[in-house]
């Protein structure tokens, strides 16, 4: 068996090859929207005396909303002490495991597309290569399935801490009755919102590339030669006896 490296782009244009570009592409979009993320929500302190407050609350990745501090230090507000406050709720581990993942995915792409592109002689010749292509694509499908619904919960949460509702129940001030919380200024979460959507768009991509793989195993070419022989024996006349 020959092992060396012979570029062949070839494999490109067939869906084991291209689909496997495609997951490259996702992983990018997926860590890269959640990853990066760093928003602003600007709270309102609507005081009895017709002054008002403002208060940010500054949020990013990885959301561990409890080190982020809504009110730095004592201080006085609509004529009340205030200790210092900060918000409730750590929705890291959801949004770690899914760049996590997604980094994965990101990585084993590459090594993929290496293989497909320079070794792929050596990958058909042998029952390993698309059988641990095969496992390892189908378990990072059901990765996709965890983590983003965990993530999609974890985004909510996060949305519900930084709303009006979340910032009323966290700061005593709000609870009084000279005084009402409002966010008035909202954090753009789109590219939030649109992880998600890679998320489980790459969790369909994966699972479409598990089938394909697993058409190159020979589990499924012996099974494709098997059905075929016996469909071509049926065919086949019986001569008639003279």
């Amino acid at each position: 068996m020959i092992t060396g490296f012979r570029l062949n782009l070839a494999p490109l244009k067939e869906p084991l090859g291209f689909i496997k570009f495609v997951e490259w592409l996702t992983a990018i979009f997926a860590f890269g929207s959640c990853g990066g993320y760093s928003g602003r929500n600007i709270v309102s302190l609507f005081c009895r005396e017709g002054r008002n407050e403002t208060l940010n609350a500054t949020f990013s990745y990885p959301f561990r909303l409890n080190l982020v501090a809504l009110v730095e230090g004592n201080t006085t507000l609509c004529n009340h002490s205030v200790p210092v406050t900060h918000l409730v709720g750590d929705f890291a581990s959801s949004a770690q495991f899914f760049v996590g993942v997604a980094i994965i995915c990101f990585l084993y792409s590459i090594v993929a597309l290496l293989v497909y592109l320079g070794y792929m002689h050596v990958y058909k010749d042998s029952d390993f290569g698309p059988m641990f292509d095969f496992g390892l694509t189908a378990a990072i499908a059901f990765l996709w399935l965890v983590c983003s619904s965990a993530w999609a919960k974890g985004l909510q949460n996060v949305k519900d801490a930084t709303g009006t509702a979340g910032i009323t129940s966290t700061l005593a001030l709000c609870k009084e009755s000279d005084v009402a919380c409002e966010v008035t200024d909202f954090a753009n979460m789109r590219t939030l919102n649109v992880s998600v959507v890679f998320g489980y768009l790459n969790l369909i991509v994966w699972a479409g590339n598990a089938w394909i793989v697993y058409k190159e195993t020979r589990c499924h070419s012996q099974k494709y030669t098997a059905q075929h022989g016996a469909g071509a024996g049926r065919g086949q006349q019986v001569p008639a006896a003279i």
